[in-house]
């Protein structure tokens, strides 16, 4: 089993990144536009590193449902080799 601490981490990044997901598709959309004016899209910028670090998509790891375990994990079955393995006996 993982440290119930760092699955609680991992689940509070899930909700922030729910949580700002919108936001920030549309202050990158700005950011890429290449037809809006450097300033505006500088401003999109600061905006967009002001958003917090845990927000971000990429911050989540993908863990185990049944014992929050990082590595080898399935993303169709949502769950670790060894708990498909317990779950297959």
């Amino acid at each position: 089993m993982a440290k119930t601490s760092s699955v609680e981490k991992n689940n509070r990044r899930r909700k922030l990144a729910d949580q700002f997901a919108a936001k920030r598709k549309v202050l990158k959309a700005i950011i890429m536009d290449q037809s809006k004016p450097m300033e505006e899209r500088f401003r999109a910028q600061l905006k967009l590193s002001a958003l917090p670090r845990n927000s971000a998509k990429t911050r989540i790891r993908n863990r185990c449902e049944v014992t929050g375990r990082p590595r080898a994990y399935y993303r169709k079955l949502k769950v670790s080799r060894i708990a498909l393995r317990d779950l297959g006996n």
